[in-house]
C-alpha cells in the first residue's frame, strides 16, 4: 500500500515513521511512504502556501492552488471530478485523498479498516487556521479528525492514521489475530444477544452466558510476570488454567472498564 503525505513540515516525519510495525512494514515492502513538501508545488519566489481568509478573521488559511497541484502531480492525472465523500470503493486504483482537519469526521477503527482495503492514500496535513474549503469540497474524498480537540496541524494525525491502517494490512503483525482481538476491533467485541440491557444484566449476574459478537467493549485487562508485583497479585482466575472461566472473567472486566472509562460505547449495543 502507498501512503503519500503532503505537509509544510516534511522533516517532522523523519522520526515517527521509523519505528515498530510501520518501520518493519516499510522494510518488507508491505507499505511505501512518501512525504511531499507542499512548498515545492508553489510557483512564486516566496513559496507561499497560505493567505488571509476572505471576509476577515484571525490567522491564515492554506491556499487551494498548491494543494490541488500537489495531489494532481502525485497521482499523475488531470483535475478529477469530485468523488462521493466517504465512499472510496469505486475510485480508480482504490485511492483516497484524506484531508486531516479538526472539522472532519472522527477517525474510528471502521474507517481504518475501510482505508486498509485501498491501494493508496494521500494524506493532506492542514495547518494554520484551516484549509480553503474547496479542498474539502472538490478534492478530498474524506475529511478526518482524530478527536474533539485542536492541534497545530495534521502531521500528528497523519502518523496516527498510517499506523492504524498499516497494522490492519495482512502480514504487518506477527500474529494476525492481534488486530482482531483489540479494543474497537469488530471481531473481538462481545455482547449478549439480548442487547445492552442483557449486557448489563450479564455483567452483574451471568458474566458470559448467551453471548455473541457485537461492537461495544474496550479490551480486557492484561497481566504478565511476575505474578506478585509489590504485593499486587495477578487475579487467581488467570492462573487457573480454566479457559472458559478466563473468558468469562475477561468479558466481565471488559464491561466494567467500558462502563468506567467509555460508557458512551455501550450505546453501540443494540437496545
Amino acid at each position: 500500500m502507498k501512503f503519500d503525505v503532503v505537509t509544510i513540515f516534511p522533516e517532522f516525519f523523519a522520526g515517527p515513521l521509523h519505528y515498530g510495525i510501520v518501520r518493519r512494514a516499510r522494510e518488507s515492502g508491505l507499505i511505501d511512504i512518501r512525504v511531499h513538501d507542499l512548498r515545492q508545488f508553489t510557483h512564486d519566489r516566496h513559496k507561499t502556501v497560505d493567505d488571509r481568509p476572505f471576509g476577515g478573521g484571525e490567522g491564515m488559511v492554506l491556499k487551494p492552488e498548491p494543494i490541488f497541484r500537489a495531489v494532481e502531480t502525485i497521482l499523475s492525472e488531470a483535475p478529477r471530478r469530485k468523488q462521493e465523500r466517504g465512499d472510496t470503493r469505486n475510485q480508480s486504483g482504490g485511492t483516497a485523498v484524506v484531508l486531516l482537519s479538526a472539522s472532519g469526521k472522527i477517525f474510528v477503527q471502521e474507517t481504518a479498516q475501510r482505508f486498509a482495503g485501498l491501494e493508496r492514500m494521500v494524506l493532506l496535513c492542514g495547518r494554520y487556521e484551516g484549509v480553503d474549503e474547496r479542498v474539502a469540497e472538490y478534492l478530498a474524498t474524506d475529511e478526518i479528525s482524530i478527536g474533539d480537540f485542536v492541534l497545530s496541524g495534521g502531521e500528528l494525525p497523519a502518523v496516527l492514521v498510517i499506523d492504524a491502517v498499516t497494522r490492519l494490512l495482512p502480514g504487518a503483525l506477527g500474529n494476525e489475530a492481534s488486530s482482531v482481538h483489540e479494543s474497537f476491533s469488530p471481531g473481538r467485541k462481545l455482547a449478549p444477544a439480548g442487547g445492552r440491557k442483557q449486557l448489563q444484566a450479564d455483567g452483574e449476574n451471568r458474566p458470559n452466558e448467551g453471548v455473541s459478537c457485537a461492537p461495544g467493549l474496550l479490551d480486557y485487562p492484561h497481566y504478565t510476570r511476575p505474578a506478585d508485583f509489590r504485593g499486587w497479585k495477578v487475579p487467581d482466575v488467570l492462573l487457573s488454567g480454566d479457559h472458559e472461566e478466563i473468558r468469562r472473567w475477561r468479558q466481565r472486566l471488559a464491561l466494567e472498564k467500558t462502563r468506567r472509562n467509555r460508557p458512551d460505547l455501550l450505546s453501540q449495543v443494540n437496545q
